[in-house]
């Protein structure tokens, strides 16, 4: 079956009447086609010869929906499990591969109905991507042995610690659907699954559940890029035909959650220092025709100034500075979510009297066509965002085809987002809202039970305990035996690579305009949008420490209206041309980020000058922000990696460096600044004479410059004096410092020290030297070791990130508590070893990667912002690929060892742990570098 997508009419022919400048378009379409091998196995192949790589998905139609009770978690653990190992893969399966094509770290997630591995390769890697995915499937189960899956047990608690059990409400999900859903409900468990179901799941339990679900008739391969179509279906048919059908999957049928009454249930989170109040509602599947107005109706509520929530709970009663609520939909059921987290010592039911406050302006006022045409112009922007790379079209094209049976169905799609009514929200809201049960879970802060909703009952939480050495030992390095699967051929050799992808940089163009602002951009028309950055020099650098959030604040309030402009007025006006302009504040610099469609980018210019022109100081706003930065600095103190990024930058640079400052300020100064800060600031130093602007989208150069007239006009430059970089000085010697967090799941680790800048004529070959040891993902040492070797973590990472001023080289993790001191003690293992150890095939890894990786360099539109960010900062030439390729092809394993020699010295890093003081803290003294220092009342927060 062929099927052609054909969007932009449709779309053009709904979104007339809302575009300022009703234009004409071209077709904008998306062409796939679809075959069915005799197995059953679905197969989908999308053209795109924008670049020259390929996007591969394998997605399986199970997720925890087909788990039972007391045997959770097993859909996610096979997400892992597939990666590792397979017959003829071999040890490291495809990660390991991946490495050696210039893959883009093949990855996967789990859901609840569905389970996909996917990766985005250079072209001349498909068949092997191919013969890879096919061996996953029918050559992987054999390789599982008792000791790979014990390890594999401990990454996912680790995984579901980091996510779940060691972060602020992280627990918030499992009380819903405990009780939005029956105990029988698919839905009723978590994806990621329980400790102690993970615990007790035994290799047969394991095998059984691959063989009935991992079969060609319940999976989608898709295949997306640019291939030659004939010679890929060969290649699918060669490794894919032979694997046999498995026993027939019938669908699940559709089965809403249930509540007969209100349930209100409490939990004191360890990690919370706000009150969090959730609602949830049982609603309808993905698909079904009141999800589309359910998803109106929750973003009409509580996105943006217009909406009834912020308008009640934020502008009115100040009792928050964000209300979020979604429509969570899945393939049996939905539910709609409603949470506020409050701000300090706020009753939660005076939150819920709020809350009831705002339905009923809802009820009274409604939504207007105007505001429902906004909410379709996002949707519509977003819509093309997500197909902006190949990965994005390929998962769009298996989601709907394991949904929907028909990857065409995106037409279906469209039409139903674009058909939404006023009156279907009104609708909605009345049938699953509107006086309807939900489950309200009350989150607060240890010792704040009376924050929580009047009558609420405990809720059941699970919380493990800490205890040192109980965990199981296993040596996943043992090879299991088996029977190998037959083929009709020898799959044993890796399939050849095909031709050489020819890999060329993005055609760069650059301008000043009058004002001294600089100007680079990138034509590129593979969807009709138009991205943007206007980068402002300065940032946190030019603040006074009794000033410290100065930038923050006025980053803030920049798109809080303007002269001409109520901040509600601003924020339609952004809307309604389905576009989005954010402003954030750095260390260095001041950034304006826009979005949008390029038949809108003349309007949204406008917008962006206007808010960097004309700024309103509104005074309302100004309270505002300062009581959300209040509330961001009370939520970072219980969070452990908020924690340990804080107190790892006062080790860094030292409490006299700015860049050791919170970027968002601390609660004295916070509470000091007033607007005329902000506007001294603004009057100071927001100047072209500082400033880069980089444009990347459907739009030529010639358009690009003379939508910046104005501003080149009207943008004054002035002289703004950015303050030398201090640099600060490397240990003389290592410190163990460890930050108190009591009861910490897990202990949060950074070790490193100040180290390059990213125009050190070391620095990339630096980034080469540390491919392997922590740059690599699952090519690296100390994920091999901590993660793969030992289970001790769910990831753990090494790298340089300096700018133009010196930055740390910085290892982190977060591994489980109890092995802390096993954990460090490997780190420095490895990095004493690191040198000497370092082989010629190391060497090969690294060069594979990096060179081959070029061909998918600059697939995104962000990606080529940040090519331009990065010539534009650095004045790195338009090719610097090209020379940072010859830094690769020339590197030596004795200049990998010299590097290692000058810039990787254990004995010379600081070593911060973040954790359980009471179980972890005299431990660490055996790591030698002597006592480790509590720096609780030393390094403070903010």
């Amino acid at each position: 079956m062929n099927a052609k997508i054909v969007l932009g009419l449709l779309l053009l022919a709904v979104f007339a009447c809302q575009t300022p400048e009703k234009e004409t378009t071209t077709e904008f379409t998306i062409e796939n086609e679809k075959f069915e091998l005799d197995n059953g196995l679905d197969v989908i192949l999308h053209v795109d010869r924008s670049d020259p790589v390929v996007a591969v998905a394998l997605t399986a139609h199970v997720g925890s929906a087909r788990e039972v009770t007391g045997r959770t978690g097993f859909a996610h653990l096979f997400e892992h499990l597939l990666f590792l190992e397979s017959e003829n893969l071999g040890k490291g399966g495809l990660d390991k591969m991946s490495a050696r094509i210039g893959g883009s770290g093949a990855n996967g997630s789990t859901s609840r109905d569905r389970t996909n591995y996917f990766q985005t390769v250079p072209k001349d890697a498909l068949e092997k991507m191919i013969w890879a995915e096919a061996d996953k499937l029918g050559w992987f189960i054999n390789t599982v042995t008792e000791h790979v899956l014990a390890k594999e047990k401990q990454v996912v608690k680790n995984e579901k610690r980091q996510s779940y059990d060691n972060r602020p409400y992280g627990h918030t999900s499992y009380v819903i659907d405990k009780n939005l859903y029956p105990e029988d409900h698919p839905y009723n468990w978590q994806v990621i699954g329980s400790l102690d179901d993970l615990q007790r799941a035994t290799l047969d339990d394991v095998k059984q559940f691959f063989n009935r679900w991992y079969v060609p008739n319940n999976t989608t391969l898709v295949i997306s890029g640019d291939f030659d179509v004939e010679q890929a279906k060969s290649w699918v048919k060669k490794y894919f035909d032979e694997i046999p059908r498995g026993e027939a999957v019938e669908p699940l049928p559709k089965r809403p959650g249930r509540i007969d009454e209100m349930v209100k249930l409490y939990h004191e989170d360890n990690f919370a220092r706000l009150p969090e109040l959730t609602l949830a509602w049982p609603t309808v599947e993905m698909y079904h025709p009141d999800s589309y107005p359910l998803t109106v109706l929750t973003r009409y509520l509580s996105d943006g100034k217009k909406a009834p929530f912020y308008q009640v709970l934020v502008e009115e009663q100040q009792l928050t500075s964000d209300v979020s609520m979604y429509n969570r939909e899945s393939e049996l059921a939905g539910q709609t979510h409603l949470s506020v987290r409050a701000f300090a010592d706020t009753d939660l039911d005076t939150v819920m009297a709020a809350i009831e406050t705002a339905f009923a302006k809802f009820e009274a006022e409604g939504i207007s066509e105007s505001d429902l045409d906004r909410i379709k112009a996002g949707q519509e922007t977003r819509f093309y965002n997500g197909l902006s790379s190949v990965l994005g079209k390929g998962f769009q094209l298996a989601q709907y085809n394991i949904f929907t049976d028909d990857p065409g169905f995106i037409e279906d799609d469209i039409e139903s987002i674009l058909a939404v009514s006023t009156e279907d929200v009104m609708r909605v809201y009345e049938q699953y809202i509107k006086g309807k049960n939900f489950v309200a879970t009350s989150f607060v802060p240890k010792g704040k039970l009376e924050l929580a909703l009047e009558g609420s009952s405990q809720a059941e939480v699970v919380e493990e305990e800490i205890i040192i050495g109980a965990e199981e030992t296993f040596d996943p390095s043992i090879a299991a035996t088996y029977e190998p699967t037959p083929s009709t051929f020898d799959r044993s050799q890796e399939p050849p690579y095909g031709d050489s992808p020819e890999v060329s940089t993005p055609e760069v163009w650059e301008e000043e305009l009058k004002n001294g602002l600089e100007v680079y951009g990138i034509e590129n028309n593979e969807v009709p949008l138009v991205q943007f950055t206007l980068v402002i020099d300065g940032g946190q650098l030019l603040e006074s420490f009794d000033k410290l959030g100065v930038a923050n604040l006025l980053a803030n309030m920049m798109t809080k209206g303007t002269q001409n402009k109520t901040p509600l007025e601003l924020e339609e006006a952004i809307e309604q041309l389905g576009a989005s302009i954010n402003v954030s504040a750095e260390k260095e610099n001041i950034t304006i980020r826009g979005n949008t469609l390029a038949k809108n980018y003349r309007q949204t210019i406008d917008l962006l000058e206007e808010i960097l022109l004309e700024p309103r100081w509104d005074e309302s706003e100004f309270t505002l922000a300062v009581q959300q930065v209040t509330s961001q600095l009370q939520q970072q103190q219980a969070n452990p990696n908020a924690i340990a990024a804080i107190a790892y930058d006062r080790l860094i640079y030292g409490n006299d460096n700015v860049r050791a400052k919170n970027i968002l300020g601390t609660m004295g100064t916070v509470h000091a600044i007033t607007i005329a800060d902000l506007r001294q600031y603004y009057e100071q130093y927001l100047s072209p004479s500082v400033a880069r602007m980089h444009i990347v989208g459907d739009i030529s150069q010639a358009d690009a410059i003379r939508s910046l007239q104005d501003l080149a006009d009207k943008w004054a430059a002035k002289p703004v004096a950015i303050p030398d970089a201090e640099i600060p000085d490397q240990p003389e010697a290592s410190q163990v410092y460890f930050y108190d967090v009591p009861d910490a799941k897990q202990s949060v680790l950074r070790v490193g020290y100040p180290a390059l800048a990213a125009t050190d004529s070391s620095y990339y070959e630096a980034t080469v030297m540390n491919y392997i040891l922590g740059g690599g993902g699952f090519a690296s040492q100390l994920t091999q070791q901590l993660r793969e070797g030992k289970g001790y973590t769910y990831g753990i990472r090494s790298g340089f990130s300096g700018t133009d001023a010196v930055g740390p080289f910085t290892i982190s993790s977060g591994v489980r508590s109890n092995v802390t001191l096993e954990s460090l003690e490997l780190i420095k293992e490895i990095l004493e070893n690191y040198g000497t150890g370092y082989t010629e095939k190391d060497l090969e890894t690294t060069k594979g990667f990096l060179i081959k990786s070029n061909a998918r360099a600059f697939e995104t539109a962000r990606a080529k912002l940040g090519m331009l960010e990065d010539i534009s900062a650095y004045d790195w030439e338009y090719d610097y690929v090209k020379n940072r390729e010859s830094i690769v092809r020339n590197m030596t394993t004795d200049r990998i060892r010299t590097l290692v020699q000058e810039y990787l010295d254990p004995d010379k890093m600081i070593w911060l742990v973040v954790g359980d003081a009471n179980t972890q803290l005299d431990r660490l003294q055996a790591l030698g570098f002597g006592d480790p220092v509590l720096i609780n009342n030393t390094v403070p927060l903010e």
